[in-house]
């Protein structure tokens, strides 16, 4: 019972992140999974499981609260759920001493990758235009066979290139790869189904997952437009990182010395794109307040010093809130 509290826990806080960052709860939840002793097909299986019922709800919260765009859900869910089949079959077919060293080393690039892609500003200056198909379609076949292979991956995979296209706004990227999700985890579990059987899901894992899941989704939908992304990247990265770096460890049979040093430059690492996040949110936030007090000056045909004088002390309302910056 106590483990499945803490499962259902887990489920919570990965959705919470899932739906505030629009990546992360495949991650978290499997490499959770990974760290318990769970087979790696069966990790997979179990967290796609229970992301048919999270990404229904958290689809239907961000819909709710205008954070999807139809029209790119359309076009990267059905290839998705193709390279997520594609995926499933593949890593049902591995032995679990082969698969634990290649899920884990997946998601330990994924969550680096988390870390170099949030310690730095996501460009948003090129909004116009549509995303086209030919962009979208093999950017949701690559992002669903990832995600199927390493446990997670879909949000890591599609979030950032939707976010630095600069052609959707942030909260409608989220919205939109998290609604997408729930056809890339309904085909991921047909083909887990079909390469392993019933018993190859953890009915009381997926259950807890659920639950937990459930519950948050529509409090994350509601914070994706206030919780800071820069930060919760490069936090969510770097637990990630530290926690797969310990089965790629084992699996290179590293000895008791060099692990801990590792681990100390891991840890570093993590620390700095701490500290870069937080410069590159705190520079955003000029930007925009730069970018609030100069259009009024601009408007009324006054110097913009005059107009930073006679704003000072203000807080422009859009800064009010932490999130995702609001493409210029």
């Amino acid at each position: 019972m106590r483990k499945l509290l803490v499962l259902a826990l887990v489920g919570l806080v990965a959705q919470l992140i899932d739906g505030s960052l629009g990546m992360a709860y495949g991650l978290t939840s499997s490499t959770l999974l990974l760290v318990a002793g769970v087979a790696p097909a069966a990790a997979s299986a179990s967290v796609h499981l229970a992301e048919i019922g999270t990404t229904l709800a958290a689809g239907v919260a961000h819909w709710r609260f205008g954070n999807v765009d139809w029209r790119v859900v359309t076009r990267i869910a059905l290839p998705g759920a193709i390279g997520a089949f594609a995926g499933a079959t593949v890593l049902s077919s591995i032995s679990t001493e082969a698969a634990a060293p290649w899920m884990a080393g997946i998601l330990f690039t994924l969550g680096a990758y988390l870390l170099i892609r949030f310690a730095r500003p996501l460009r948003t200056d090129r909004v116009g235009g549509r995303l086209r198909g030919r962009f979208l379609g093999p950017l949701g076949l690559v992002a669903g066979f990832v995600d199927a292979t390493g446990g997670g991956g879909w949000g890591p995979v599609a979030t950032p290139a939707l976010l630095v296209s600069g052609r959707m706004e942030p909260r409608k990227v989220i919205g939109s790869v998290d609604t997408a999700e729930f056809v890339v985890a309904g085909a991921a579990s047909i083909g887990f189904l079909i390469g392993l059987g019933t018993e190859g899901f953890l009915l009381p894992t997926v259950a807890a997952l659920l639950i937990g899941g459930l519950i948050a989704a529509p409090l994350a939908a509601w914070l994706v437009r206030i919780v800071p992304a820069q930060l919760l990247g490069a936090a969510v990265g770097g637990v990630i990182v530290l926690t797969n770096a310990r089965t790629l460890m084992r699996s290179a049979e590293l000895d008791g010395s060099a692990r801990p040093a590792l681990y100390a430059l891991l840890a570093a690492g993590w620390l700095a794109a701490l500290v870069f996040a937080v410069r590159a949110l705190r520079r955003a936030r000029r930007a925009r307040a730069d970018s609030a007090t100069a259009t009024p000056a601009a408007a009324a045909g006054m110097p913009a010093e005059a107009s930073d004088v006679a704003s000072a002390g203000e807080v422009p309302a859009d800064l009010a809130t932490t999130g995702t910056p609001t493409p210029r």
